[in-house]
């Protein structure tokens, strides 16, 4: 019996101490910082995309308009006459001046740059998306 009391004693407890869980936790902290913005940056991107992807099927929708008409919806009420499905979020204004168009485009649900400041916009005069 003493015999087992004294191997007991001589071997060393197992698991894990303080010190190697809070640099497990500190690991965890420094890889969640880095992952979380990644994370939200490329879903501001893919709002940007979903925005981008919509004015280009506008716009083909309003070259098609003018195919038909000869000319090119006159306000914003003819372009929503249009009746072109988009995304969920992404709201568009439309301008005309006569000889082009201009199409801009921003997200309600995103908080992306791009839409942020002032939306995409879809100018036909310059030749489609603009940066």
């Amino acid at each position: 019996m003493i015999a087992r009391v004294a191997k007991a004693m001589n071997e060393k407890e197992k698991g894990f101490t303080l010190i190697e869980l809070l640099v497990v936790i500190i690991i965890i902290g420094i890889l969640a910082a880095i992952a979380i913005p990644v994370f939200m940056n490329q879903r501001q991107k893919a709002v940007d995309s979903s925005v981008r992807s919509d004015l280009r099927t506008l716009a083909t929708q309003v070259e098609d308009f003018w195919v038909e008409n000869q000319a090119y919806p006159t306000d914003q009420t003819e372009f929503d006459a249009m009746g072109v499905a988009t995304s969920t979020g992404n709201t568009f204004v439309y301008t005309n001046d006569g000889q082009s168009y201009t199409i801009v485009g921003t997200n309600d649900n995103g908080d992306a740059a791009s839409t942020a400041e002032g939306g995409i916009t879809y100018n036909s005069a310059a030749g489609g998306l603009q940066p």
